[in-house]
């Protein structure tokens, strides 16, 4: 009876999503949201590479090729546009397909292919890492040469449910595809979210990392990622996320594009600090919070004494990536503000941990602290309102009684720089706590 069936030597592809069940059990309509965006993308791709889609199954994807090179093309275009549609979904999101690929007899009946030949694909695909593709020996000997992918000899292999072992090949690109940025709209599809993100340009600065891994120099990465949050807020054109939001990330493995999400902005800078003596080592990365990719990336090995001018140069390279500028009278106020040394930077870096402590011990060693700054530069406006709020917070938690006891003495000050005149202020004789905000 059999016989008499309509028999074929065909191409099969096979694809199949990996850890199904316990996507579905973490979030089943993400998951079927995204999987109906997936099977849109592989039938379209078939259609496009001369191939038919037999029948789906769920998560399964039954299809069939007259040619072995378009089942193979196909299968290795599948899994570079949905690597590149998973880039925009955190891990435990991403939907990642195993394909097997297999050339045999079917039996075509009612529109649908049966035989061991589709058997033979269902069991490739079973073997084959998420993201990869398996194809059999048949099919290797049909593309070797022809396509620009590498096979690897994995040996013969044992099936379930097949009597003869199979010789298997995993197709391995011979170089990664591009990470293209994915649409907006994608994104939507995907999750079933919307991404909503400012008009203007608009970046999350991480907390750096202390690579060195003295827990001592924890301020110091702090205060690197602090100053540059500062500086880059000075953008007009710029949305800066504040440091009370970034800074739940610290000490934490994130997925930038996560953060981007979490947070709505279109970029993130990450990167890490080494002090080692007088030497500093940092890195700083630029990245597309929607589609992962690098956009700038540095290195920097300095001298300690070059710290400003590194803050510099991440801020200058930032705004050029992402075309706006200082402003001229932003620029000023910048330099106004900072440090005569960077001994009185770190001081005062030491001085903000210790405040953001909010114990008793923390506001007295930062209130301490801050003086020390106060006296190596009396002019660093910065310190003096650290020192302001210091006191009112010490205040507020009921750890200073007498708040005139504990300001610093007064003294001349030299002319100051207001920022929101962007003129400067006449000398008059000020408190030592006097200053910009006042």
């Amino acid at each position: 009876m059999s016989d008499n069936l309509p028999r074929k030597l065909a191409a099969i592809f096979y694809a199949d999503v990996a850890w199904y069940s316990r996507l579905t059990g973490e979030d089943e309509d993400a998951t079927h949201r995204a999987l109906r965006v997936y099977l849109d993308v592989i039938a379209e791709l078939v259609k496009e590479h001369r191939g038919r889609v037999v029948h789906y199954a769920g998560d399964a994807v039954l299809a069939m090729f007259e040619a072995v090179v378009d089942a193979v093309s196909c299968a290795e275009m599948v899994q570079q546009r949905l690597g590149e549609r998973n880039a925009v979904l955190p891990e435990s999101r991403q939907v990642h397909f195993r394909i097997g690929v297999n050339l045999g007899d079917v039996i075509e009946d009612r529109g649908d292919i049966y035989g061991e030949g589709v058997n033979v694909a269902a069991r490739l695909e079973n073997i084959a890492y998420p993201g990869g593709i398996c194809v059999s020996a048949a099919v290797y000997e049909q593309v070797k040469g022809k396509l620009d992918s590498a096979f690897e000899d994995m040996g013969e292999q044992e099936l379930k449910n097949i009597n003869d072992r199979v010789r298997v090949y995993r197709v391995t690109p011979t170089s990664p595809p591009a990470s293209a940025p994915v649409p907006k709209e994608n994104f939507e599809a995907l999750t079933g979210e919307q991404l909503e993100l400012p008009d203007r340009p608009s970046i999350a600065v991480l907390p750096f990392q202390n690579m060195s891994g003295d827990p001592e120099q924890e301020h110091f990465a702090d205060g690197m990622s602090e100053d540059i949050i500062t500086v880059l807020a000075r953008m007009p054109d710029l949305v800066v996320i504040a440091r009370n939001s970034t800074f739940v990330y610290k000490a934490r493995a994130v997925d930038v594009r996560e953060v981007g999400r979490e947070l709505g902005v279109a970029f993130v800078l990450e990167g890490g600090i080494r002090k080692s003596g007088e030497r500093l080592r940092i890195t700083a990365q630029l990245v597309d919070a929607l589609s992962g990719d690098h956009i700038w990336a540095e290195r920097y090995d300095r001298t300690l004494d070059d710290i400003f001018a590194i803050q510099d140069d991440i801020t200058r390279e930032i705004s050029v990536a992402l075309s706006v500028k200082l402003t001229y009278g932003d620029e000023v106020r910048v330099w106004k503000e900072r440090a005569s040394s960077f001994e009185v930077w770190e001081i005062f870096q030491r001085a903000l941990a210790e405040q953001q402590r909010f114990t008793k011990e923390g506001i007295d060693a930062a209130l301490k602290t801050a003086r020390q700054a106060l006296e190596k530069d009396p002019d660093f406006s910065m310190v003096k309102v650290q020192l302001g709020w210091t006191l009112q917070v010490g205040a507020r938690m009921g750890f200073i009684e007498d708040v005139r006891a504990a300001q610093p003495s007064p003294r001349p000050c030299r002319g100051i720089y207001l920022p929101r005149t962007r003129k400067m202020a006449t000398p008059t004789p000020c408190s030592g706590l006097s200053s910009s905000t006042s």
